[in-house]
């Protein structure tokens, strides 16, 4: 099994970045524009191969060229041959989902096949083939990509990390295309990045030696500390995949390539709708457009709001049927991120019925907020209120998303009723994976990147942070970036023997 440990914040994989920056910004020089997405694709099999076992190239090569020949048997297809199109829909969705069902299967019920687990970004590159293939389908795509290009669009190797899931008619077009350097775009994709190894080697290695006291079997912190705990996850876990975005991100705008963003200040939702129109965007996305919508529009569903409407009345009726599809949706959403029961419960359905019970509910507070008490349901107090529930309930899914199993995670919920507050012996505050020293650079840390993003986000009209920044004179201007550059090499956390940093999300 080969494995050299590509992990994106590894050395190795920064040295294989570098190699390939050069020849990929030389290679126009010497080809006159040509050969850069030969680059790109030859990139992403080296690092498919170096990055796990050698032998599992052959799911995403099969995937892709399972999809170039559904896609073009569709094209010859007129859209007049329905029982034809509905044969390829068939096979593309039996050979794609089938095989990202069965790794899921073997992975719960912990069957390697031989030896071997899931393909490295499996679910990633089966929802980016499938959305191109869906939207050919639907008549949204030209589909006019020969077999590399549908290979490198599957397979770009930042992607198969942790994502995003980008959407082929608005990402393969630029692989094809040719990318002379940009010194700009160079520099701010590199800045990019650093602000990625400082939200995940700084925040997130320290936020996760924490979690792990208070997440282990029978680790005796009980009330407060379990909650302490589980805040420090949700934490966790959002340094750690937007970090990873930022780094996929800033090393795909300095090879001159602009991939979707897929954080916007999630914990800031006042909503549950609005906290997954902010965490993970493009599988919101990417599940309202490929599930939800077709759902409401299948036959079944048209059918059965009919049935509702002709009961209940047409709003009510209209909402039902929406609710259904939306069981369906939240479902696929758990299913997606493992077959653990867990993830169903705590990335699905539990936000299902969130959402279902805001809405159900929504008439009943605008009448207690703007008749019974006269108050403005925009009032800033109320707002704050919102996000603090908002996330407390996220919080919620995210024990079942972190804890071993279901059972652990009821179990831990009931530890962390507020009259249990008790800690291990010798435990307490200091004992849970950080010392005062520690724990201070991890709250300075959180205070950093909070004030910088959400001042990105105040200048997302002008450009961002490092636009401001960009702005400056060039020593105030450099000696930022170098501070934080130092203060990452300074006080980044490597892990044991100092290997790189994984991602959460790898394992989806």
């Amino acid at each position: 099994m080969l494995s050299w440990s590509m992990e994106l914040t590894s050395f190795k994989f920064l040295c294989f970045f570098a190699l390939i920056l050069i020849i990929y910004y030389l290679l126009p020089a010497l080809t006159g524009g040509r050969g850069q997405r030969y680059v790109l694709l030859a990139a992403s099999l080296i690092y498919y191969v170096l990055a796990g076992n050698g032998l599992l190239i052959v799911c995403p090569l099969a995937a892709s060229f399972a999809t170039w020949l559904c896609v073009r048997a569709v094209l010859r297809m007129g859209r007049e041959n329905v029982t034809e199109r509905r044969i390829i829909l068939i096979i593309e969705l039996v050979i794609l989902l089938g095989s990202l069902a069965a790794f899921k299967v073997f992975g719960y019920l912990g069957i390697r096949p031989g030896g071997y687990g899931a393909p490295l970004g499996l679910s990633f590159y089966t929802f980016i083939l499938l959305g191109y293939f869906l939207d050919v389908y639907n008549g949204i795509d030209k589909g006019e990509y020969d077999l590399a290009g549908t290979v490198l669009g599957g397979m770009y190797f930042p992607l198969m990390t942790s994502g995003p899931i980008v959407r082929f008619r608005e990402s393969a077009e630029q692989y094809s295309k040719p990318h002379l350097i940009d010194y700009d775009a160079l520099v701010r994709g590199l800045q990019r990045m650093l602000w990625g190894f400082f939200k995940q080697l700084v925040i997130s290695q320290r936020l996760g030696k924490i979690v792990d006291s208070v997440y282990a079997q029978g680790s005796g912190y009980d009330g407060w500390y379990v909650w302490l705990g589980t805040v420090c996850f949700a934490f966790q876990l959002y340094t750690n995949f937007s970090g990873c975005m930022d780094i996929v991100l800033g090393l795909s705008e300095a090879l001159g390539l602009s991939l979707p963003e897929n954080f916007r200040l999630p914990f800031l939702a006042t909503t549950i709708s609005e906290y997954w129109r902010r965490w993970h965007i493009t599988l919101g996305t990417w599940m309202r457009d490929m599930v939800f919508y077709p759902l409401l529009r299948s036959r079944f569903f048209m059918a059965q709001g009919k049935r509702l409407a002709a009961r209940f009345g047409k709003k009510t009726g209209k909402k039902l049927n929406t609710w259904g599809a939306m069981f369906v949706l939240w479902t696929a959403v758990g299913l997606w991120h493992g077959g653990a029961l867990k993830y169903v419960i705590g990335s699905g359905l539990l936000h299902w019925l969130y959402i279902v019970a805001g809405e159900a509910t929504l008439p009943f507070f605008t009448a207690l907020w703007t008749d019974k008490l006269q108050i403005d349901p925009k009032n800033r107090f109320l707002e704050a209120l919102r996000v603090i529930r908002t996330f407390f309930l996220v919080c919620i899914g995210f024990v079942f998303f972190r804890a071993d199993s279901t059972p652990h995670a009821l179990l831990l919920l009931l530890r962390g009723l507020p009259w249990r507050t008790a800690a291990p012996a010798g435990g307490g505050f200091f004992a849970m994976g950080l010392n005062w020293i520690e724990w201070g650079v991890l709250l300075v840390s959180l205070a950093i990147m909070i004030a910088v993003e959400l001042a990105d986000e105040k200048l997302s009209a002008e450009g961002g942070i490092r636009a401001k920044i960009a702005g400056l004179k060039l020593f105030p201007r450099w000696a930022i970036w170098f501070a934080l550059l130092f203060y990452v090499v300074l006080l980044g956390e490597y892990g044991p023997g100092y290997s790189a940093a994984e991602f959460i999300y790898r394992g989806f």
